[in-house]
């Protein structure tokens, strides 16, 4: 029997500071509005504590029963598109650098629908919540049945080297630091929708760190990023266990679906949706996946 199909959203977050589903509290508002000027700055926004002690508890739990699931890429090398080496191109060109890659991922299909996990990415107030603060007039859950909400595994030693998002905006949830490395870093807004700014990309993949910021996260805080835009990635881990991410995806136009290229390289699996969605792949802008 699933000892998580009892749980209730509320049960999971920490509502007393971040009263989400109470749309006439007047301290909703103003988290939202300080979500908003984040975002606005660089993209990126954190809640710090999001979960409750007894939320945060149980996701971990889930994430570690699963943790033999994960898939950890024969692949070690990857420019930040997951795209194929062109030889076309000059050599220093981003899409012809390659970088070390270790992290896995258990992925979404793994969580039942009774998982406190997936029960927290289903609820509509979360969604809401989510749509008002990026401004959204509608927001969809990641159509994709593999990528939708998977757990990023940082193992001893793993990293995650630079990359942009499939999707526009990603919400995680840290549910298990490293106990030292293993720090988020990224570029803000170093792309956008009409240009790739290779120049811009190849100066951060050359060392430059004057566009660079970094996150101290803790277990619990819950991270909002444009990761479409922004360069980013997940230094190595030099502790001495796992570090453990819930990865919970949205988009602004429905149907989503990762590419059959970088889902297989990232998840080492592919669904009959996605094998569908890549004669009619639904976009939100023409980007380099």
């Amino acid at each position: 029997m699933d000892v998580f199909s009892r749980f209730k959203p509320s049960d999971l977050i920490n509502l007393e500071r971040y009263p989400l589903a109470d749309k006439s509290c007047p301290t909703r508002q103003v988290v939202i509005q300080d979500i908003k000027r984040q975002l606005d700055t660089d993209g990126c926004a954190v809640l710090t504590d999001f979960l409750s002690p007894k939320g945060l508890s149980q996701l971990l739990a889930e994430a570690q029963e699963r943790r033999p699931f994960a898939y950890f890429s024969e692949q070690k090398k990857t420019n930040v598109y997951f795209s194929e080496d062109d030889p076309s191109l000059p050599k220093a060109h981003p899409r012809r650098i390659f970088l070390d890659r270790t992290n896995g991922f258990v992925t979404g299909d793994c969580f039942e629908a009774s998982t406190a996990s997936r029960t927290l990415f289903h609820w509509s107030a979360l969604k809401l919540f989510i749509q008002e603060c990026l401004g959204k007039q509608s927001l969809y859950e990641y159509a994709d049945p593999v990528a939708d909400m998977p757990i990023n595994v940082l193992t001893p030693g793993g990293q995650f080297n630079w990359h942009f998002d499939t999707n526009e905006f990603t919400i995680t949830l840290l549910l298990k630091s490293a106990t030292s490395g293993g720090h988020f870093e990224y570029a803000p807004n170093l792309r956008n929708e009409s240009d790739e700014c290779y120049e811009d990309v190849a100066a951060v993949l050359g060392g430059d760190k004057t566009r660079v910021k970094r996150l101290d996260l803790r277990a619990g805080d819950l991270q909002l990023f444009l990761g479409r835009f922004s360069l980013h990635q997940v230094t190595p881990n030099t502790g001495a266990t796992d570090r453990l991410v819930l990865i919970m995806s949205f988009a602004e136009k429905p149907g989503m679906i990762g590419s059959l290229a970088r889902t297989k390289e990232l998840y080492g699996k592919v669904t009959d949706a996605h094998i569908q969605a890549q004669q009619h792949h639904v976009r939100a802008d023409k980007l380099l996946d």
